[in-house]
This record gives structure tokens, C-alpha cells and sequence, in this order.
């Protein structure tokens, strides 16, 4: 027999991300109707995207389809579609196929995307790793582009990763681990010391957020994999076979650097919402009070990567964007039920990067700073613990640990469709920038 929650106030979540997962999954006993609002079927853990865009893991060991959130939730719905427009004084949201929705209490939690920072030929040309399909597309132009290359024998090939935070450093490890072990076996025909992995970054050193022995540390162990890192180097432009760097010194000497491959770790931004009519501050989140509700809008709360605290944003990360959301939950239960809610604490639990095989850093809690095998072990433990869903973390361990346990003795990338990438590389320049078309009859 279904239960009717006709009766009960009707809270909309936007966005299937860790804080929209955090929240439903905080209202599970709540007396309330949820509708969990996303324009793609499924919940991604971007932090292991690098691992798909560097053919590891499959998309699948990554994504979690939204509508298994209910189980052991029947007052939770799932609704796929864009939000296109938010009326707060009918209290309703408008839909990409023209349905509205009507809400007693909202909460905006749809993340953000990559930001370019007005660059040019950036958003064109370089390939951004913050979602499935970006890490998928990624994956296949990288290895159509191996593939083309062993048709044109003696050319250069730089792949450039633009970010020396954790994802472009995990991204940097992986593809040096690609070159050095992998290369050598399947791509015989290319002389190994002809590809280089080059990571850039404006800063003055990898990994700001960490200490600066986390952050030397993983300089010299990118190095060791011959990864060449450029700090204190911004990007002034981004065309299809290359970028134009600039010193950040007093010289401001620009460098013109050839690159088949761009690939964009370098932030985010807050995709437009104008249409959904919030207060917007810097780099376009939407400010809230320290209990998450946007001003003037007490029924309307904002959580993750989209929302800025009156007290300071917080950092675009998983961790904040899961607290944030439980936070929000809580918020609107003692809404409903006339109870005082203390303001938002975050509590951080560290930070963690893999620099590749048996190598990361790790700054966890009260523990020292940890580096090399230990602070492996803590990051492959968290980010298969944090997955959702049990078939994401058996599939993903067994994917990881076989990668690493058969070190030397497998080779078996995970690919997908390169053909028409590696032909139009052939035929063209040896690019695979984002403005770089497919073959014709792909289109």
C-alpha cells in the first residue's frame, strides 16, 4: 500500500550532486514530499573523473543513477529535466520542457562548471575534465590522438594540463603512469621520450591548498615521473595546437608552447542563472545567511559548490558540498517544526591528493602530514568509502586495484570510440582540441 504525502510540505532540491544527494537523503524522515530535480539521469563523483579520462576506470564505476536514492525513501521523487526559470513569490520552478513546479521550501544545490576566465580559445579549444561526458570525450580524443600519432613518425607530443591543483596533479600522475608503462607496449611505433606531460600553473607551487612540504613533495614526485611543471605561468591563449603562456614576474615574457592536447583543470564557475532570480557574488554564487537561506527568501536555501556564505565561501569541494546539504535538511526540518538552528559549522576533514602508484599526500584531521604508501592507502580507502552505492565501489576497487596489482603485466586500457578522433588527427594537425572536428560522416 503507498503511503500519501499529499498532505506534506513539498521541498525541491536542484541538482543531483553531493549537496542535492546530501539533503534528500537528510529529509528521509522528514514529513515531507522531496523532489530531487537534474538534468542528467545520474549523480557523478567527479573526483574520480581523472581516472575515466585516463582510461582506468569506466563511466559507469563513477555515476550512480539518481532514482536507486530512493530506496528506503518513499517520499522522495525524481524529476529529469533543466530548471529554466524560478518564480519565489508563486513558489514554483519552470522546467526545459515547460512543466512547473511548485515548492514550499527550495533548495539550490546544482553545483557548478568549468570557468575559462574569459581566456581566449580556451573554452574553444581546451578539454575540461568536470563531467562524464567531458571525462569520456577526453579519453577518446587522448587516445585517437596516440593512435594518429604512430601515422605520423618523428612529431612532437605535448599534452599540457592547465591547474596545479588536485585534479590537475592526479591528472598529470596518471597520464605519466599512461606514458611510462603503458606507451612502450601498445604504441611501439612512438618513441616515448617524443610524448611529454606538462602541468601549468600561475602559482608559485602545486597543490596551494596543501602545506608547502605536501606541496614540495609532490613537485619532486611528478618530476621523478617526468612530468615537467611550469608555476608562475599564465595562460594568455588557448588555440588548437598550443597555448600562449606569460611569465608572472616582473619580465612578463610570453612563450609561445606547441600542444596536441589541452586539457583544462584550472577552477570553476557558476554556469548563468539570471533566470532563477538569486542574489549573486563573487564568481556568480549565490549568497546565503550562515544557516544557508538566500536573503529576502527565507524558504529558499542554497548548499555546495553554488552557495556563498555570508561568513565566507567555502571551498568547491566534496566535502563541504555534503555538509552543506545534510545542513540544509536540517534547516528546513526546523522550519516545519518552528524549532532554532544553529548557524552552519564546517568541519574539515582534509585534504588528500594521488600523485600515482603508491604516491599521494594526505592532511588528514590531527594526523601529521602523510606521503608516499600511507597516505595511497588513506586515498584509495576514502574515495571508494565516499562512493554511492555498493556495485560502484566493488567496481571501481577491482578496476583500481587490478590496474595497480598487475602492474607490469597488464596493459588493457579502457577505450572507447577513437576511430573518426585518431582519422581527423591524421588528416589535420595532430590535435585533439575541443574545436577539432570529427570526421565528417561522425557529425
Amino acid at each position: 500500500m503507498t503511503a500519501d504525502f499529499s498532505s506534506w510540505p513539498h521541498v525541491v532540491i536542484v541538482g543531483g550532486g553531493f549537496a542535492g544527494i546530501a539533503a534528500a537523503r537528510g529529509l528521509r524522515r522528514a514529513r515531507v514530499r522531496v523532489t530531487l530535480i537534474d538534468r542528467n539521469p545520474y549523480s557523478t563523483f567527479q573526483p574520480l573523473l581523472y581516472q575515466v579520462a585516463t582510461s582506468t576506470l569506466n563511466p559507469g564505476d563513477v555515476t550512480y543513477f539518481l532514482r536507486a536514492v530512493r530506496r528506503n525513501q518513499p517520499n522522495l521523487r525524481v524529476e529529469l529535466g533543466s530548471v529554466e526559470f524560478m518564480d519565489h513569490e508563486d513558489k514554483h520552478v519552470v522546467l526545459d520542457d515547460g512543466r512547473a513546479i511548485s515548492y514550499d521550501y527550495l533548495i539550490v544545490a546544482s553545483g557548478v562548471s568549468a570557468a575559462f576566465f574569459g581566456i581566449p580559445g580556451a573554452e574553444e579549444n581546451a578539454l575540461p575534465l568536470y563531467t562524464r561526458t567531458e571525462a569520456i570525450d577526453v579519453r577518446d580524443r587522448i587516445n585517437g590522438l596516440l593512435d594518429a600519432a604512430t601515422k605520423r613518425p618523428g612529431e612532437q607530443l605535448r599534452i599540457i594540463i592547465v591547474g596545479g591543483g588536485p585534479t590537475g596533479v592526479e591528472t598529470a600522475g596518471a597520464l605519466a603512469e599512461l606514458k611510462n608503462k603503458d606507451l612502450p607496449i601498445l604504441y611501439p611505433e612512438l618513441d616515448v621520450d617524443a610524448m611529454e606531460i606538462m602541468l601549468v600553473d600561475m602559482a608559485d607551487r602545486v597543490l596551494g591548498a596543501f602545506s608547502e612540504s605536501s606541496s614540495t613533495y609532490t613537485h619532486e614526485e611528478l618530476e621523478k615521473r617526468g612530468v615537467t611543471v611550469a608555476l608562475g605561468q599564465s595562460v594568455k591563449e588557448v588555440r588548437a595546437d598550443g597555448v600562449k603562456l606569460q611569465a608572472m614576474d616582473d619580465s612578463g615574457e610570453e612563450t609561445w608552447m606547441p600542444a596536441a592536447a589541452v586539457l583544462w583543470a584550472s577552477g570553476v564557475a557558476v554556469p548563468p542563472i539570471a533566470n532563477w532570480n538569486l542574489p549573486q557574488g563573487r564568481g556568480g554564487r549565490v549568497s546565503v545567511s550562515d544557516t544557508l537561506q538566500v536573503e529576502g527568501l527565507p524558504h529558499v536555501l542554497a548548499a555546495g559548490d553554488i552557495a556563498a556564505l555570508e561568513s565566507g565561501p567555502l571551498p568547491q569541494l566534496a566535502q563541504p558540498a555534503k555538509q552543506t546539504g545534510a545542513y540544509a535538511a536540517k534547516v528546513i526540518e526546523g522550519l516545519i517544526n518552528g524549532t532554532e538552528i544553529s548557524p552552519f559549522e564546517y568541519k574539515d576533514l582534509g585534504v588528500l591528493a594521488t600523485i600515482g602508484r603508491a604516491d599521494a599526500v594526505a592532511e588528514v584531521g590531527n594526523l601529521p602530514a602523510l606521503k608516499g604508501f600511507a597516505a595511497w592507502m588513506i586515498w584509495n580507502s576514502v574515495h571508494i568509502a565516499t562512493l554511492i552505492g555498493g556495485r560502484n565501489r566493488i567496481s571501481s576497487m577491482v578496476n583500481l586495484g587490478l590496474k595497480y596489482i598487475m602492474w607490469g603485466r597488464s596493459n588493457n586500457l579502457i577505450v572507447g570510440d577513437i576511430t573518426d578522433f585518431s582519422r581527423n588527427a591524421t588528416i589535420g594537425p595532430l590535435s585533439a582540441a575541443r574545436s577539432m572536428k570529427r570526421h565528417d560522416h561522425w557529425r
